[in-house]
């Protein structure tokens, strides 16, 4: 218990691996579970149903596993999971989920969480995801993996952000993001594919030319959304390297329920 800072205020309840360090003045509740490795800084309060997995660092003045800043809430013991090897940065703020949805709010493993980001009540957040500062999310939003967010970006509730897409400082979404896209500004507009992105994660000039062919059949095309759905499955068939990403897009469309921003 010498990783223990003598101010910090540990509920016996809690469930911390021995390894698991916790500094100054920091208050840990009676429902959380931590993993080995993972590294509390001071000031942090993490309370609720919450589990935390291996190896995470949290800067100080962080608010985890609180309860929901929803009026339908009536003390649920609804929970928060946190994954592996994730770094959370000062005065973030993550909510527990709601009995309204799935219960839980999650953020997946090897995510780069920058100061003063909010995860509201159940979003659900995939992994090797980046939230640049300021970055805020509100309910039930569904962000998957490799996603960069910048700064100052605010995500209406409900809304979904596809894999390896991108979005630009200070951009207000209101409709879903697919898979791959860039795009920024008030309103949200799109401005192609994440290429430096792909490349960075070893995907081939022939996937991410047949991406780049997905993103023009949805923007450049003047077809239908449902034109577009009918035009990417054929692409898929003729693009069986790139397949499964062709796949993923025409699925995240299927499954849209606010429209995307198109």
């Amino acid at each position: 218990m010498s990783s223990i800072h003598p101010t910090a205020i540990i509920n016996p309840g809690a469930v911390l691996d021995g390894s698991v360090e916790v500094g100054a003045y920091s208050i840990i509740g009676p429902n959380v579970v931590i993993g080995a490795g993972t590294k509390i800084g001071p000031h942090v309060v993490i309370d609720g149903h919450t589990t935390i997995g291996r190896d995470n660092v949290f800067y100080q003045f962080s608010s985890i596993g609180a309860a929901p800043q929803d009026k339908k809430y009536k003390g649920e013991p609804t929970r928060l999971e946190i994954g592996d090897r994730n770094t959370i940065r000062e005065f973030c703020t993550f909510n527990v989920g709601t009995a309204q949805d799935v219960g839980v709010t999650r953020l997946g493993n090897d995510n780069w969480i920058m100061a003063y980001v909010h995860l509201a009540h159940d979003c659900q957040i995939g992994n090797n995801t980046i939230f640049a500062n300021n970055a805020q999310l509100a309910g039930h939003v569904h962000v998957g993996d490799w996603v960069i967010l910048g700064g100052f970006s605010n995500v209406h509730q409900f809304c979904q952000i596809g894999a390896h897409a991108m979005v630009g400082m200070s951009t207000s979404l209101t409709q879903d993001v697919p898979p791959f896209v860039i795009l920024s500004g008030n309103p949200a507009a799109a401005h192609g594919i994440n290429t430096e992105g792909l490349k960075r994660r070893g995907f081939s000039p022939a996937q991410i030319s047949a991406v780049r062919n997905a993103y023009k059949i949805i923007y450049k095309s003047n077809l239908t959304l449902e034109e577009a759905k009918a035009s990417l499955a054929e692409a898929e068939n003729n693009s069986p390297e790139a397949a499964s990403y062709l796949r993923m897009i025409r699925e995240f469309l299927n499954g849209t329920t606010r429209g995307i921003v198109r």
